[in-house]
């Protein structure tokens, strides 16, 4: 193999060929590891991708690079390519980057994702499977199955048993008489609002509350993390709220009994679960000359569009794309392993995306 300083002197037509033979067998490629192996920068890389894509050579993907070629053909039968069947409750939020995630590993893997749309119900998610299961379409399922409340239990009895391997995607769940644990991938969403609470407390605030949606499944998980966090650091009771979702009615008035309760208890921080609701949140403590950060600090949590909002929010940012990859993995490993393999579950960190709604506080200023 050339050595990378070789390959940064060649001509762009050179730089096009070695780069379509070292993509051949290879799957998908990291732009910036091309980029290191050519001694080249990020730049010319995108910019030769972009030339190659333009003739249909290459395809671009999260990150990375993969020859047209090796994609899988969507025609060809499970013998040549095994399908994966996903079945998510959104298609619009949160889920479009687990599914990317999961779609970008099945191509590397030479497998085929075959997407199904659900809800949070139970009867709608075993409508889907039943769908994909009856027409023999699938070789292993990715499932987003609600795992409380009416019929949750029965329907993880159901997946369990089912002919194909089953891995549950940022959910967890035991099954049987024994209670064993399912396959399953998800973010570790209590550790994530802990570290919510730890930067707000790092930056001084010790009045730190909390707002959840009260429909989401991932509420539950939040809340453990932020009790945990305030318990363990000390801190004294602040506002704790369920509040409806911001495109709910109940929204006008659940925003400004958090804002109140903020006041009550001389809150300067607020974790808010989700994004939506903390953009929603921010605008109304302008409207009522409440200032973010300066009077309160926010963290949002899941980031699909907490940086777009004003001021930009802090945010945890659950690793979706990581989520979606490491699922399709155990998929696929679960059809050629042993079956006696033991049941893997993967847990995943959030990552805390510092910008401007959160800023340092005094807390002498409150005593």
């Amino acid at each position: 193999m050339d050595k990378p300083e070789a390959k940064g002197t060649m001509l762009p037509a050179a730089r096009r060929q070695w780069l379509l033979e070292h993509l051949a067998g290879r799957g998908v490629v990291r732009i910036t590891d091309i980029a290191r192996i050519m001694g080249v920068t990020p730049v010319t890389v995108r910019r030769d991708v972009n030339d190659l894509a333009a003739e249909g050579l290459v395809e671009r993907v999260h990150g990375g690079v993969r020859l047209v070629a090796e994609a899988p053909d969507p025609s060809a039968g499970t013998d040549s390519a095994p399908a994966i069947g996903m079945v998510v409750p959104s298609l619009d939020y949160y889920w479009p980057e687990v599914i990317r995630g999961a779609q970008d590993s099945a191509h590397e893997r030479c497998a085929r994702l075959v997407l199904r749309g659900a809800s949070y119900q139970v009867d709608d998610v075993r409508h889907q499977v039943e769908w994909m299961i009856g027409s023999g379409a699938v070789d292993a399922l990715l499932v987003a199955p609600p795992t409380r409340g009416a019929g949750a239990e029965e329907l993880i009895a159901w997946l369990t048993a089912l002919p194909v391997p089953v891995v549950l995607v940022e959910r967890s769940a035991v099954s049987g008489p024994y209670r064993q644990h399912v396959e399953s991938v998800r973010t570790d969403h209590a550790a994530g609002a802990e570290l919510a609470v730890r930067h707000l407390h790092a930056q001084g605030h010790r009045g730190i509350g909390l707002a959840v949606s009260a429909t989401s499944p991932t509420s539950g998980q939040v809340r453990e993390g932020w009790h945990h966090a305030m318990t363990d650091l000390g801190l004294r009771p602040a506002p704790e709220a369920q509040v409806a979702a911001y495109y709910e009615p109940d929204w006008a008035v659940d925003v400004d009994r958090v804002l109140d309760l903020c006041a009550v208890h001389h809150a300067t921080a607020l974790v808010v679960h989700s994004d939506r609701e903390a953009v929603s949140l921010v605008q109304r403590a302008e409207e009522r000359g409440i200032h973010v950060p300066a009077d309160l600090s926010v963290v949002a949590y899941d980031d699909e569009v907490a940086r777009f909002a004003h001021p930009p929010l802090t945010a945890m940012r659950p690793p979706k794309y990581a989520v979606g990859s490491t699922a399709v993995q155990l998929a696929l490993d679960r059809l050629t392993d042993p079956p006696d393999r033991p049941v893997r579950r993967v847990v995943l960190s959030s990552e805390l995306r510092e910008r401007a709604s959160t800023s340092a506080h005094t807390p002498t200023a409150l005593l």
